[in-house]
């Protein structure tokens, strides 16, 4: 197992890591909004997907592989309301279309609106 940390991605603010790497697979942490260089959450739902789709590429490219190497992703949103805006955003990043799970929570971390996990092969 390697252990994936990279300064591109914002830090874990718990006791988990920012991504694994384990027998062929790259598992990322869920991504939150937040911009690793300013520690700022932009405003907005397409902003925020933005910057939790970028969040993601950052682990993966820490893992060398690319958002084309992605099988599945864990999406999850505060308001289904945000889901077209959400999807938009999302399609730009993740263009092979991998398997997708996306649901609405109650609530996440530091009060943003997204966050992004994905599963790759090398």
């Amino acid at each position: 197992m390697n252990i994936l940390e990279t300064k591109n991605a914002p830090g874990a603010i718990g006791p988990y890591s920012q991504g694994f790497e384990v027998n062929g697979f790259v598992f990322t942490s869920g991504q939150i909004p937040v911009d690793p260089a300013t520690g700022n959450i932009p405003e907005g739902i397409a902003a925020q997907a933005e910057q939790s789709c970028k969040n993601v590429g950052a682990i993966l490219e820490a893992a060398g592989v690319g958002y084309d190497k992605v099988i599945k992703t864990t999406c999850f949103l505060s308001d289904m309301g945000d889901f077209a805006a959400f999807n938009e955003v999302y399609a730009r990043y993740f263009v092979s279309k991998p398997a997708r799970s996306c649901v609405a929570v109650k609530e996440l971390p530091k009060g943003v609106l997204c966050e992004v996990e994905a599963i790759a092969v090398q």
